[in-house]
């Protein structure tokens, strides 16, 4: 289990987080609602025995996609009317301000939940993507080694993080495309057709059946 803050230090966390919250919540109480429903669904699968800290948790959850949405609000705001130089600087500050954040929130989770459990928010957060992908791949090339899935699966968690930090499903799923990208040079560098692999793919699926879980192609 990943260690407890401090309670002077958790209070801080918690007290940081509420601010932005309560601050996201009165500038659009209409998306309070759609952050609590996300946060709610969520936790579910988390299936906490103590109902006080589900809610915890859930209240974390949606305060922190508030505060998502209004930074991002605001960055959209500010270029909106920004030249180049002016866009590059407040892609930066949003920049910074959702990096601050994101450790924070991480923090915050993290006097709550067990490793395991936090990634399982990510994953929600991110629309399960990194699973998905990564048994995607191993379906796909079941010779890699276990170094290469290592390597995918370092690189998927890279493109997890910076994901929970994108404004829309659009951008979530650009980032993780960046990535895929990356790991698809990665392996045809190490000698992988992956045009000659889905062919094989496919007849092994049509050898078998039917897939019970239909799994994406990376």
């Amino acid at each position: 289990m990943r260690p407890r803050l401090s309670g002077l230090r958790r209070l801080a966390v918690f007290t940081a987080l509420a601010f932005s919250s309560a601050a996201a919540t009165a500038a659009n109480p209409a998306y309070a609602v759609t952050a609590q429903a996300r946060a709610d669904k969520i936790v579910t699968t988390l299936s906490l025995a103590d109902p006080a800290q589900a809610d915890r948790v859930s209240d974390l959850i949606a305060g922190h996609y508030q505060a998502l949405h209004n930074l991002h609000a605001r960055r959209d705001a500010a270029l909106a009317s920004a030249n180049s130089a002016e866009a590059v600087r407040v892609r930066g500050e949003i920049d910074a301000d959702l990096a601050v954040l994101h450790a924070r929130y991480l923090r915050a989770l993290g006097s709550e939940l067990t490793v395991d459990q936090i990634d399982r928010i990510k994953d929600g957060m991110t629309y399960g993507v990194l699973p998905i992908t990564l048994r995607a791949y191993v379906e796909l090339l079941p010779q890699l080694t276990g170094e290469q899935r290592e390597r995918i699966r370092a690189w998927l968690e890279e493109a997890r993080e910076q994901a929970m930090a994108a404004g829309t499903s659009r951008e979530k799923h650009a980032v993780f495309g960046r990535y895929k990208g990356r790991i698809n040079n990665f392996l045809s560098a190490a000698g992988h057709d992956l045009k000659q692999a889905e062919r094989e793919l496919s007849l092994r699926r049509q050898a078998s059946g039917p897939p019970k879980t239909p799994v994406s192609s990376p």
